[in-house]
């Protein structure tokens, strides 16, 4: 019967393990099994040293772990040396290594290659008739060992024509396609980065000589992924992208500019990449070639210049001024302002946001809710963020009032509104939870502001011989058909005010009853315009599911400022809990007692226990009865709100970091207006007008061609045909609107010309 071995370790001995030791000793290493020298090998002699801790450790006599504490090596490196065991066993660490083969890039191999190359063959061709391997000639161009002529340098070349509707074979046919880019991208990964391969505009940046960023610098590319979103620009530009970005953010840096930047970002939102990190999951060549650079910043890169461009309150400087645009540009809708709110639900633990009641869930969850201004048709103006929330009502009074009066154009004067006393500045168009009789009747005795909103508390239904069928026109030029009454109506009891009441009869016989302020409209503007709230709430449905409007930016908090809004008191509501609780256990014994009584036991044996439990529940009843009084009692003469100053510490919360949301959001309102705009031009020519944005969405993901002309500043974006010929005649009739814009890549001289590849191609 085998023995085990003690545990001795000699004196002078470092342990390593409860069985082996070393001892260093005229610089040799001693190893030791218990008091047992097993092996001896100079301390210079790493290689014996690798084997012989690779053989204790696969024989069980010590652990990876022990060997890196002992010695100081790498983890990586033992478990390096334990393969190599496993796989070779000795012989393998003493095996020669191999010399590295002779240069296939000789110099006849270049010659050879440069000739084949002048002749117009391509890098594949040449490689195999040369036998090596691709992306091995590929690197010897990118290294600059063999020279790759120019397409102007080809003897058949054709000559350039100046207009875009003529263009050259040599045009026609870019230089490089997506196979030829993706080697050359991998190539350029062994030195600066996967595509980087503008190596000395990076290198400039890198030690501060290139002020301004990289210059856009378009090439002859083919079958460029993702080219399609390039049809936005001009509706991007149009909705103000790149305005007041001088303005409002700080100039960047480094290789990439602002304008590329937020380029980037609109490119990101149109093509579905919801987040900053699925951007690793695309090739940034091909995105960087949009954008007329070598890639894209990495997902590491461009939080870095999210957080520069988001200091301070820059992204709410450039929020703002666009929103006064965007009223200006569209005064005949910005007359009627559609306020909701929207509750971003936060999942994560690092605060504690209060808890709201989430309507699309039907739960009450933590989050943060955000006020949205639209238009009647949908489209944003701008969101006021709220982490101390009181309602509906007081955001309105605190901030979206006061930024309307100053912002809406074309607001009467006050000459005006004295003259015609039913004139109001503009309407707001809310739901059910703005009902305020109060508020309806301040807004417009202080401001002459309306307000529209479903009636809360409605009447008996009117007789149906009051309705007439109507004939309305929505804003986006749909007419429906509409069963209306109106009546004048007064609400709010002794101090409340007349409403223009209009009632719908639908199908089912009910009646859905809005009431508005607004006594210049008719009834049927009236109904139609606050049933034109629910483009509000599809634009919140659309802008989550394809821009992650909820998604978060960013982990980090911040503290809340000094405000003088109240919040709910902690006691109050821990009181207000226990009493919901009690409330629903009260109910439920009075409903077993109201049972027992209404259904006596008529089993002379079962009497007892029958009137033993209704005791037991009479009192039970009777105790949480009391017990809810108490409750009450102590909830009357608790404060139901207190300051944020008077807060305990323990109870105060942080909010979500706004800044870099801000800015993304702001990029994403842009990109869904450009959008809207561009699928109304569809809706032109299509008999499915639901059908737009989905063949948006599928040209902003289709290949391009990019074709740039310097002689006459031109770049060519050739979209790839669709699927089908409906959808191939919509998208001609986008691109003519397009090429009517004659809009300038930013940045560049080159005028973007957008041509469709089809049999019927101009």
């Amino acid at each position: 019967m085998p023995q085990a071995l003690l545990a001795f370790i000699p004196d002078g001995a470092s342990r390593i393990s409860d069985r082996i030791s070393v001892v260093k000793e005229n610089g040799r290493w001693t190893w030791l099994l218990g008091i047992h020298p097993i092996c001896e090998h100079p301390e210079s002699d790493r290689t014996t040293f690798r084997w012989f801790t690779a053989q204790l450790i696969q024989q069980g006599n010590c652990r990876q772990c022990e060997i890196v504490k002992a010695f100081g090596v790498s983890a990586n490196a033992v478990k390096r040396a334990v393969k190599l065991y496993q796989e070779g066993g000795v012989e393998a660490f003493y095996r020669p290594r191999g010399t590295r083969a002779a240069n296939v890039i000789t110099a006849d191999v270049i010659a050879q290659a440069e000739d084949l190359l002048r002749r117009g063959r391509a890098r594949s061709e040449v490689a195999d008739q040369l036998g090596i391997k691709r992306n091995t000639l590929s690197k010897a161009i990118q290294q600059g060992r063999l020279k790759q002529p120019c397409a102007d340098d080809h003897e058949s070349a054709s000559p350039t024509s100046a207009s875009p509707t003529s263009t050259s074979q040599s045009e026609l046919f870019p230089s490089t396609d997506k196979s030829q880019r993706s080697v050359e991208d991998a190539v350029a990964g062994d030195h600066l980065g996967v595509a980087c391969t503008r190596v000395l505009d990076r290198v400039s940046a890198s030690i501060g000589l290139l002020p301004g960023g990289a210059v856009a610098e378009f090439q002859n590319c083919r079958d460029v992924s993702l080219g399609g979103v390039l049809c936005a620009l001009p509706a991007l530009h149009e909705n103000g992208l790149f305005r007041h970005l001088g303005e409002c953010f700080p100039t960047l840096d480094g290789y990439y500019t602002t304008v590329q930047v937020v380029s980037l970002l609109s490119f990101m939102a149109l093509c579905r990449i919801k987040t900053i990190e699925q951007l690793q999951y695309v090739p940034p060549g091909e995105l960087g070639k949009l954008l007329g650079l070598d890639r894209v910043p990495e997902v590491r890169c461009l939080r870095k210049k999210l957080g520069q461009l988001s200091l301070s309150d820059n992204p709410e400087k450039w929020a703002g001024r666009l929103s006064r645009d965007w009223l200006a540009e569209s005064d005949e809708l910005a007359g009627l302002l559609y306020v909701d709110g929207h509750v971003r639900v936060y999942h994560g633990k690092m605060t504690e946001l209060p808890r709201r009641y989430v309507a699309r869930m039907k739960l009450c969850l933590r989050g943060t809710t955000d006020y949205w201004v639209n238009d009647s048709i949908g489209q944003p103006f701008f969101v006021v963020n709220r982490p101390i929330d009181q309602g509906l009502i007081e955001s309105l009074e605190s901030d979206i009032v006061p930024r309307l009066l100053q912002d809406v154009p074309d607001q009467p004067t006050d000459e005006q509104l004295k003259t015609d006393p039913y004139r109001s500045r503009f309407t707001l168009l809310f739901d059910r939870e703005g009902y305020s009789p109060k508020f309806f009747k301040k807004m417009w005795n202080d401001h002459r502001i309306a307000c529209t909103t479903y009636h809360k508390f409605p009447k008996g239904d009117w007789p149906t011989e009051w309705f007439t069928e109507v004939q309305s026109q929505l804003p986006d030029g749909q007419i429906v058909s509409l069963k209306l009454a109106e009546l004048g109506s007064w609400i709010g009891g002794k101090d409340g005010l007349w409403v223009h009441e209009v009632r719908k009869l639908t199908q089912t016989g009910h009646q859905t009853s809005v009431i508005s302020t607004a006594y210049d409209r008719s009834g049927p503007q009236t109904a139609t315009s606050q049933f034109c709230r629910w483009s509000q709430e599809n634009f919140f449905r659309y802008m989550n599911q394809h821009y992650a409007l909820d998604l978060l930016s960013e982990y980090q908090t911040c503290e809340i400022p000094e405000t003088k809004r109240p919040v709910v008191n902690p006691p109050w509501r821990d009181l207000d809990k226990q009493i919901r609780s009690l409330k629903s256990k009260l109910t439920q014994r009075r409903a077993k007692f109201a049972a027992l009584t209404l259904h006596p036991e008529d089993d002379a044996e079962q009497i007892p226990k029958w009137e033993q439990r209704k005791a037991e529940l009479q009192e039970e009843i009777e105790q949480l009865e009391h017990e809810l009084s108490e409750l009450k009692t102590r909830q009357k003469v608790t404060p139901h709100h207190v300051s944020w100053q008077g807060l305990p510490d323990t109870d105060k919360f942080e909010q979500l970091a706004p800044s870099r949301k801000r800015l993304q959001d702001t990029v994403r309102m842009v990109a869904y207006r450009a959008e809207t705009a561009m699928a109304n031009v569809l809706r032109e020519v299509m008999s499915r007008e639901d059908d737009a944005r989905t063949l948006l969405r599928d040209l902003f993901r289709t290949e391009a061609n990019l074709i740039p002309d310097a002689e006459s500043n031109v770049l060519q974006v050739q979209i790839h045909s669709r699927p089908n010929p409906r959808s191939n005649r919509a998208i001609r009739h986008l691109l003519n609107h397009l090429n009517e814009a004659e809009l300038l890549y930013p940045g560049t001289p080159l005028k973007l010309v957008y041509t469709l590849l089809d049999a019927h191609q101009n």
